[in-house]
């Protein structure tokens, strides 16, 4: 931790406490939508551009700094740690250097950020059985099928399509022929072609998420990124810092557990002490600091092997598994410290608790995260 990164964290840590977290109690539990206003702050900070370039508008630091900035947006809110992916994930897109010097700047100013349709019904973990099509048909190519899981699609400036440029030929090389497209669309609205349903979520408020349907969606000959059919690898190419911030995300929602159950035992009383006075409450406070600083040192490690360009493919699948089930371990304590409050909307445990069960799943689930592990020490087992 050089001195910058201290100030930096220190900064991540204010602006949370002021601009994020009050908001957070207040939206949540009314399954609100976070305002521009708070975009509008985040793009002052320069959160949006951490990991851009600095001679493209961004801050040119690497995934240690993303990770500090994310733990502590994802201890107020964890729908705001993960906006911040989408601006900050162009750095490491599948763009031609014209198109970084295009749209880079704009995403690192918070003025072109984006949402993600890969997964549909049948093409979750399993992406390379992903079935929307994209044919071509002269300058254009017709897009028809559905996506599910896309977050932010409808306040969005762009969505980068998945879809199948080529059909399956050899069920053992299902992911080739998966090309990447970039979806440029006015911020609040869906283009003719695109219908949207929203999701009934649990958590993950503060912005929705959306099953998109296309029904002879066009774009321009133009729209497509990088080399048509080499799509799966795109989408690999990120993984890993993806992982590494879903990790500081898990991290922040336990934190945000820890200090506010720390906080509650020391005012609840029972049999005339307060709760925080029993060795048993002590204890569960005792293992949930230890499991956070546990997480949190490996994803130090993770993302400072990021940073210097050192393999990490394995380590960032185990600390993406490791924090996200500590996540969900260490909130699920502070919900019971709280007692029958941590069961209402009263208290912000329950929110950090949903939150953290989301974790688990997306960008690979536990199960995959086991898999990729396994897989890399024993090498590759049946299907």
């Amino acid at each position: 931790m050089t001195e910058d990164r201290v100030q930096l964290r220190a900064l991540a840590r204010e602006f949370t406490a002021k601009e994020v977290l009050p908001l957070a109690n207040e939206l949540d539990p009314e399954k609100g939508v976070m305002p521009d206003s708070l975009r509008h702050k985040m793009s002052e900070m320069g959160f949006f551009g951490i990991l851009i370039p600095e001679e493209l508008g961004g801050l040119g630091l690497g995934a240690v700094e993303y990770c500090l900035i994310t733990e502590e947006l994802a201890r107020g809110w964890m729908s705001v740690a993960s906006i911040i992916a989408r601006g900050n994930g162009l750095a490491s897109s599948g763009f031609s250097e014209e198109q970084k010097s295009r749209f880079l700047p704009r995403a690192a100013s918070g003025d072109f950020l984006g949402a993600f349709a890969l997964s549909e019904g049948e093409a979750g973990s399993d992406v390379a059985n992903l079935r929307c099509a994209a044919r071509r048909d002269g300058d254009e190519w017709v897009i028809n099928g559905s996506k599910m899981w896309c977050t932010f699609a409808d306040g969005a400036d762009y969505i980068t399509l998945f879809a199948r440029t080529d059909p399956i030929v050899d069920p053992d090389r299902r992911h080739r022929g998966i090309s990447a497209f970039l979806i440029e669309k006015p911020r609040g609205t869906f283009p003719d072609g695109i219908r949207a349903t929203p999701i009934r979520k649990i958590g993950y408020h503060g912005w929705k998420t959306w099953d998109l349907f296309f029904d002879d969606f066009r774009l321009p000959a133009d729209a497509l990124l990088g080399e048509e059919g080499r799509g799966f690898y795109a989408a690999l190419e990120h993984l890993e810092i993806a992982r590494v911030h879903t990790a500081a995300r898990s991290i922040g929602l336990a934190r945000a557990a820890l200090e506010d159950s720390v906080a509650y035992v020391a005012q609840r009383r029972q049999f005339g002490s307060a709760i925080g006075d029993f060795q048993a409450i002590r204890f569960k406070i005792a293992e949930m600091a230890t499991q956070i600083e546990a997480a949190r040192s490996l994803m130090y490690q993770v993302a400072d092997d990021i940073d210097n360009d050192r393999p990490c493919s394995t380590p960032a699948s185990m600390v993406k598994l490791f924090a996200s089930e500590m996540a969900e371990k260490v909130t699920s304590t502070g919900l019971q410290i709280h007692g029958g409050a941590g069961y209402t909307n009263d208290f912000a445990v329950e929110r950090h608790w949903r939150d953290a069960r989301l974790t688990k799943i997306f960008e690979g689930t536990s199960e995959i995260q086991l898999r990729i592990i396994s897989d890399a020490i024993l090498g590759r087992g049946p299907a």
